[in-house]
């Protein structure tokens, strides 16, 4: 799909902002109708991945093929070195970063979760300063200070040596701030090249046929199938996949990374506002300093690097 049309009165950059509000919004309360579905419906979360990915990935090549036409659908196909970095974005970026993200729910809860993926930032500048060889700048210290402070809070509610959230969950949550980091970077090339819908619509379909070949999604275990579970079902597919991940990297064509970023920090604390007032989710002092702390990190890297060098 081409970039939306703006007007006199939409600015492309105010555009921009609203798309991220928008589809992170969205990311989090579709964490919590996951939740709902894992915990008290018996679905799993590869069996939530495959569905939501695959149902994205058919609906929007099929939108890209009325819309654009078939040669756009195929085109990134005809450039080998395009291909692999698809499929390669497919598998670690999409497919992980939505697994790991839903298997840390299931293991835990949709807030718990999506704040220990906003670690995703953190986990950039280690590996930056790490491969350049050089110790953070002041602002980058203090934001590695907040996110061991705020991961430690989430982990285990303040308490020393004492562990409250599954292990299992933390593991997931932090292999989610890693794959957050990779997807969003990755397709940027990409996006830029051949548009959101083709890039997203084969990443999707790509990660969910890998996810299959590990769960197939007719294999549906204990899960309890209710007209509340497929609405919850419906609404995290269309709305939690499909429209959020299209806004969210369609960003991307009017505001930096960077910025998109720093705006998307509404996804964690939608998830936290759904998780409390739907599901009751008991959120201690310990854990919401927790998570505003991490989200402190995100905005001080955010605006660091929205600074022109040399500042």
């Amino acid at each position: 799909m081409r970039p939306l049309p703006t007007s006199l009165f939409v600015s492309p950059r105010m555009l921009g902002i609203v798309m991220v509000l928008i589809g992170s919004t969205l990311w989090g309360v579709s964490g919590t109708a996951s939740q709902q579905l894992f915990q008290h419906d018996g679905f799993s979360a590869a069996w939530l991945v495959d569905v939501r990915m695959g149902l994205s990935g058919i609906v929007l090549l099929v939108s890209v093929v009325f819309t654009q036409g078939t040669p756009k659908l195929w085109a990134v196909w005809k450039r080998p070195r395009d291909a692999f970095h698809l499929i390669a974005f497919s598998l670690a970026g999409l497919l992980m970063v939505q697994y790991s993200y839903l298997a840390s729910i299931h293991d835990g809860n949709a807030a718990m979760a999506t704040f220990l993926q906003y670690l995703g930032p953190a986990v950039i500048l280690l590996y930056v300063t790490l491969k350049a060889r050089r110790l953070p700048t002041q602002i980058e210290g203090v934001a590695l200070v907040f996110a061991l402070v705020g991961t430690f809070l989430l982990v285990t509610n303040g308490a020393w040596g004492k562990v409250v959230v599954p292990p299992a969950a933390v593991i997931w949550g932090l292999i989610s701030a890693i794959t957050l980091a990779i997807y969003t970077v990755s397709p940027y090339s990409l996006i830029r090249r051949y548009g959101s819908a083709p890039i997203i619509g084969w990443g999707m379909l790509i990660g969910s046929i890998g996810c299959s070949m590990v769960a197939p999604p007719w294999q549906t275990g204990h899960s309890r199938f209710s007209t509340g579970s497929l609405i919850l079902i419906g609404f995290v597919v269309v709305f939690g996949t499909l429209l959020a991940f299209y806004l969210y990297l369609s960003s991307t064509n009017y505001i930096t990374p960077s910025e998109t970023s720093l705006i998307a920090c509404m996804e964690p604390l939608s998830a936290a506002a759904a998780s409390v007032i739907w599901l009751h989710t008991h959120l201690g002092v310990a854990t919401v300093a927790g998570g505003v702390c991490i989200l402190i990190t995100v905005i001080l890297l955010g605006v660091k690097s929205n600074t022109p060098s040399g500042n």
